[in-house]
């Protein structure tokens, strides 16, 4: 996973609550035509948002978002409450990464959705409704009126017009993110002391690590 320190780019803005991951990934087969479906293990960042971005015969819809010129290479998305909601699927990240986004800033998350997005390299910043409308005010009909900053290690947004913002994040996820650290690199800093435990361990309980017999 790439570190990331800062994020620099256009902010899309989807102001609508409750969005949930079939929505964000949808798993119609990819039989049924269009862009509007993704496989369960496959990465299209075409189908990203299909059912609100393209029409029932698989055209853009030009009212879209991520259709409009200035934020077909959004890095940050304003988003609703409650955004990333229902199943678990990771696909729902994968798929915003993959378009680009680095940054999704809503009132709040799903909480595995927001989770998962640690273990991607994307920073879901919470921020109440007010002041995302502020957000969402300044951004104008594309780039570069809408280029926004994010920076992780401060913990501050700086929109377009100048306007600063700070958002909280938990010590050890602003440390994974700065790092570049998935929960598997993280668990690979403490080898050493896992190695350690492993060696005291076996010392004490040696029965514990025979290896085991099949019965006949």
């Amino acid at each position: 996973m790439e570190p990331l320190i800062e994020i620099v780019g256009a902010a899309a803005s989807l102001p609508l609550n409750n969005v949930n991951t079939d929505t964000i990934a949808p798993t119609r087969p990819r039989a049924q035509a269009g862009p509007a479906a993704i496989a369960e293990r496959e990465i299209d960042a075409t189908a990203l948002f299909a059912p609100l971005r393209y029409d029932a015969q698989g055209a853009p819809r030009a009212d879209f978002v991520l259709n409009r010129p200035g934020f077909e290479r959004a890095t940050i998305l304003l988003a609703g409450s409650n955004f990333g909601c229902g199943s678990s699927r990771e696909q729902a990240v994968w798929l915003l990464a993959d378009f680009g986004i680095r940054c999704v800033i809503a009132p709040s998350f799903g909480g595995i959705f927001y989770d998962s997005c640690f273990k991607n390299g994307i920073l879901p910043v919470m921020l109440p409704a007010d002041q995302i409308d502020l957000l969402i005010a300044e951004v104008g009909a594309g780039a570069p009126q809408s280029i926004f900053s994010v920076e992780v290690a401060s913990g501050t947004i700086t929109t377009p017009g100048g306007r600063k913002l700070a958002f909280d994040l938990p010590e050890f996820r602003r440390s994974a993110l700065l790092s570049g650290l998935d929960d598997i690199a993280l668990t690979l800093r403490g080898s050493d002391a896992i190695a350690q435990f492993q060696a005291r361990d076996r010392a004490a309980r040696p029965w514990i690590y025979l290896p085991m017999t099949k019965t006949p």
